[in-house]
């Protein structure tokens, strides 16, 4: 019966990531060129000028990054609308074993933590969440890194670029094993946001199904459309929140991963991006990540529970 229900929510993880992600695939790419230093347009220094008494020297101000708008149009015209859609591959290849690990990892540490533990309790959500990040994190973090590498590459309107096999070879042979694994704890520090994530969600979900239990009959949706578009909010709600406090993981998992950066550990790219760029270059991207993020987990989200329902109701 575990094994049933694992599998089951394999299943339901994979078809709900990979339902979210083709949607979302050039957001996902403005984001990643928003988060990274490639974009930044740094001071320029001029000669000193000699005044009396003093030595001046010019600095131009750093001019505010784009917008999402202005970046996607930019995109199209330079690069064409195929770039749009740059690391599409192994967000494919990569979202649906992703999500599947995660739920499948979270259903079933919150099984065994709910016989140890106050069942359904904030900690048993928590602790749950925290191991289904850290393994599906580390497991795929080589796949991410392709889909990071793929999109900050760009090119030419017309210029062939790139493909996964060929991104992941260069990485290979020019950094090794290891180089698969830059940013990996960025994304163990990320693991805060799919906690939040989880805790608020399972806090919305309880809430429902006591609001829709003690609704009368004659006002009662069907169970289907009921919790689709219930799940779907609260998914969309506990995203925003959790995003919004852990996004700047984010913006320094994308500069580790960048090739050839002189970004080495996490600490060390905290403090370089704050001294260079200031604290508010911790959230650059952050409104193409809500828009993205939003209804990708609300999709995924609903669409994992849909199919768990579904299955559970047929067998």
């Amino acid at each position: 019966m575990l094994q049933h229900s694992t599998l089951l929510h394999l299943l339901a993880g994979g078809c709900g990531g990979t339902a979210g992600a083709i949607l979302t695939c050039p957001l996902e790419v403005v984001k990643t060129r928003l988060q990274s230093s490639q974009l930044v347009l740094r001071p320029l220094c001029l000669s000193e000028i000699q005044l009396p008494g003093m030595s001046v020297r010019l600095m131009n101000p750093t001019p505010p990054s784009p917008g999402v708008l202005k970046l996607l149009r930019a995109i199209v015209e330079k690069e064409g609308v195929r770039s749009l859609f740059r690391g599409l591959g192994p967000n494919l290849v990569g979202v649906a074993p992703s999500r599947a690990i995660y739920f499948a990892a979270y259903s079933h540490v919150k099984e065994r933590l709910n016989g140890v533990l106050v069942p359904e309790s904030k900690k048993v959500h928590m602790l749950s969440a925290a191991c289904a990040g850290v393994t599906s994190a580390t497991l795929t973090n080589p796949i991410w890194l392709v889909k990071t590498r793929m999109q900050l590459e760009a090119r030419v309107k017309g210029e062939m670029a790139s493909n996964a096999l060929q991104c992941a070879m260069h990485v290979y042979r020019t950094e090794g094993l290891r180089g698969f694994y830059r940013g990996i704890t960025a994304s163990y520090v990320g693991v805060s946001e799919t906690i939040i994530h989880f805790v608020i969600y399972e806090a919305l979900k309880q809430q429902l199904r006591n609001s829709h239990h003690s609704l009368s009959p004659p006002l009662t949706l069907s169970p289907n459309s009921h919790d689709f578009f219930g799940l779907m909010g609260a998914a969309a709600v506990s995203k925003t929140c959790a995003s919004c406090i852990a996004y700047p993981h984010e913006v320094i998992r994308t500069r580790l991963r960048e090739e050839g950066s002189r970004y080495r550990s996490f600490i060390q790219t905290l403090q370089l991006v704050v001294h260079e760029e200031g604290p508010s270059a911790l959230y650059r991207g952050l409104l193409a990540h809500l828009i993205r993020q939003i209804p990708n987990t609300a999709i995924m989200m609903a669409t994992y529970e849909l199919i768990v329902h579904l299955a559970s109701s047929t067998l």
